[in-house]
């Protein structure tokens, strides 16, 4: 078990790590509100994995291989969503929010972890690739929902440590450029997620 966990670690480092919806946020509230504002966001985008997984595990991710109805619901909110996203980012006018501001202008925990959370849940691509991924670390022979808990906890526990990395990243960044540097990495982070959405919209399951 250790071996796969290895290689599941890895695997998951990979796919985590190569910039998706959840990680452009934390790099853009990363930039905007500090390390520690954006924590509420990390937070919802783990919640997040555990959902999917937790609903792979129950046979959801199944039903919308088989359904083109719950797959294209789930995915036209998704695409609506990051649209909305993308273009409240790439609209920004680049305002930071420095640690010593952040209590007065920060927006509230609830908003920055509502929003990665509803990104990440909304996305049928997440579904779809734990429904692909997650089975071929799992032992028949074995009780199948401690192994989906285990796997659970590796994959969120590096998913959270990428997005404190990203938003870290952002913070610094920030620093260094100041307003100029903030607008135009809200209007970078809000092409990308408007791209994202494009192909999400163009995302069609396999028959």
């Amino acid at each position: 078990m250790t071996d796969t966990l290895l290689v599941f670690a890895v695997v998951a480092f990979v796919g985590i790590a190569t910039p998706g919806p959840t990680v452009l946020l934390a790099l853009a509230n990363g930039a905007n509100l500090g390390v520690r504002a954006s924590l509420p966001g990390m937070m919802g985008a783990v919640l997040a994995d555990f959902v999917l997984i937790s609903a792979v595990a129950l046979g959801l991710g199944a039903l919308l291989a088989a359904s083109e109805f719950w797959f294209s619901a789930i995915k036209w909110i998704g695409v609506v969503y990051l649209a909305y996203l993308g273009i409240r980012l790439f609209r920004s006018s680049g305002s930071v929010t420095l640690p010593a501001e952040s209590s007065a202008q920060a927006p509230a925990g609830r908003s920055v972890f509502l929003r990665s959370f509803l990104v990440a849940v909304t996305n049928p691509k997440g579904y779809l690739f734990f429904s692909a991924f997650l089975p071929q670390f799992i032992s028949t022979q074995a009780p199948q929902i401690p192994q989906y808990v285990t796997l659970a906890t590796v994959f969120s526990a590096i998913n959270l440590l990428v997005m404190f990395t990203y938003a870290s990243a952002g913070a610094k960044a920030i620093r260094l450029l100041k307003r100029d540097g903030a607008l135009w990495l809200d209007r970078a982070c809000g092409g990308a997620l408007l791209a994202l959405a494009g192909s999400l919209a163009l995302y069609r399951r396999n028959p």
